[in-house]
């Protein structure tokens, strides 16, 4: 009996001493931070599968458990500053001054944190998705989407950290928004002198034979528009040095198109080589001059001057 006296007057003690000193309150305060802390990834945890289910879009399951995490954290510090005397009306004053002073500062971070909301709101992209920076020609996948940043994945092996006020400015190319099948397309010339339409063929069957190309099948449907899925390769203009032909193709997916773009290339290299189509490419003529001429060393007109072949005369 004595010794459970004992530990009891020594927890009452403790804890009187963790209430009246400044420097108690403060580990306790601590403390709370701590388990705050560790209780909001455990909540995280637990609300991870089920936000999942409830909201398709990863991006949006991620805010919202960041959101959650946060919310707990807050609440532990709030706790905290229960227990060391600050009250929340002090603490709300605080925040309204410091706001007040420093809000050209957090302008810009404010204006992040607007963008990322209209990110997800709008959801021109997605996690997974391969984009494209049109005014850098940056191509990579959308690594992560928060309220203050888009990271993309380039396709250098290298993270591309953009804020959302920056890249709501910007022209973005979505190549796996709905369909991952995308057209591009391949420019080239050929003379006037060559066969034409075997030129045309050649290029269609080089097209058709790379792997990743679609090579037929049904009309693949563009808005209110259909396009023949097989490669097509038709007539731009007649230039100055040749007939400008455009082979446009669709690839099945947008990762490996660079590669597919050099496979179709060297195939239409190789389809031509033995056929009557040649590819223009400018000349240069280098000539010799073996006239050589004095410079005088007076200045004005004289009759010589007005001689163009006065240097060939005897």
């Amino acid at each position: 009996m004595q010794v459970g006296q004992t530990i009891v007057e020594t927890v009452e003690n403790s804890l009187q001493w963790l209430g009246n000193s400044a420097t108690g309150r403060l580990l306790l305060a601590t403390a709370v931070i701590v388990v705050g802390w560790y209780v909001s990834g455990l909540v995280v945890r637990m609300l991870g599968r089920p936000v999942a289910q409830r909201f398709e879009r990863q991006s949006l399951s991620r805010t919202i458990l960041r959101i959650v995490k946060i919310s707990v954290i807050l609440m532990a510090f709030a706790v905290a500053a229960g227990i060391l005397g600050v009250g929340i009306g002090n603490i709300f004053l605080s925040v309204t001054v410091i706001s007040a002073v420093i809000g050209v500062v957090l302008a810009p971070v404010i204006g992040n944190y607007v963008g990322g909301l209209f990110v997800l709101a709008d959801q021109p992209y997605e996690i997974g998705d391969m984009i494209e920076i049109v005014d850098t020609e940056q191509r990579g996948f959308i690594e992560d989407i928060t309220l203050r940043y888009t990271k993309v994945l380039t396709e250098d092996n290298s993270v591309l950290v953009i804020p959302n006020a920056t890249i709501r400015e910007r022209d973005v190319i979505n190549y796996s928004a709905e369909d991952e099948r995308t057209r591009l397309a391949l420019d080239m010339t050929v003379t006037y002198e060559g066969d034409l339409a075997e030129a045309r063929r050649l290029i269609v069957r080089a097209a058709r034979g790379t792997d990743g190309v679609i090579g037929g099948g049904p009309t693949i449907r563009v808005g209110s528009a259909r396009y023949p899925a097989r490669p097509t390769c038709n007539i731009v203009e007649y230039g100055d040095n040749g007939v400008a032909l455009r082979l446009r193709y669709w690839v099945r997916s947008p990762y490996y198109a660079p590669a597919v773009r050099s496979e179709i290339q060297s195939r239409i290299w190789e389809e031509l080589a033995d056929a009557d189509v040649d590819i223009p490419y400018p000349h240069t003529h280098v000539v010799f001059d073996d006239v050589e001429g004095e410079t005088g060393g007076t200045t004005g007109s004289t009759d010589d001057d007005a001689d163009p072949d006065v240097s060939r005369r005897p």
